[in-house]
């Protein structure tokens, strides 16, 4: 019979590829790390990346909801925020979002 901490071990110890896996491929995973955080905002400092105070608000300016999550990843090659807006419809939209410059990548779902 295996005991309750050496199970959990055990599923943690599984599940760690698995997270490796997804961020390797440059899609954005839920949970980021403090070092990510913290990486973000020394970027955001030196002027490398914008600010997420500002995309959020470019983006409150043109569709109606509220935010709900923003993760970093990948898109095309550059850094991105993948930003979860909730629509008034009760729907999620992801927005991405460049995050060296700010501009508009792209929508999905909604």
């Amino acid at each position: 019979m295996t005991s309750w901490p050496a199970l959990a071990v055990l599923l943690l110890a599984a599940a760690a590829p698995i997270a490796a896996s997804a961020q390797d491929d440059g899609r954005p995973v839920l949970g980021a790390g403090r070092s990510d955080q913290d990486q973000a905002r020394a970027a955001v400092r030196a002027g490398r990346q914008a600010p997420l105070s500002k995309v959020l608000a470019m983006i409150a300016a043109r569709t109606p909801g509220r935010h709900l999550n923003t993760t970093m990843g990948d898109s095309g090659g550059r850094p991105a925020y993948f930003v979860q807006w909730q629509m008034p419809n009760g729907r999620v939209k992801v927005f991405v979002v460049d995050a060296e410059t700010g501009a508009m990548i792209g929508e999905q779902g909604g």
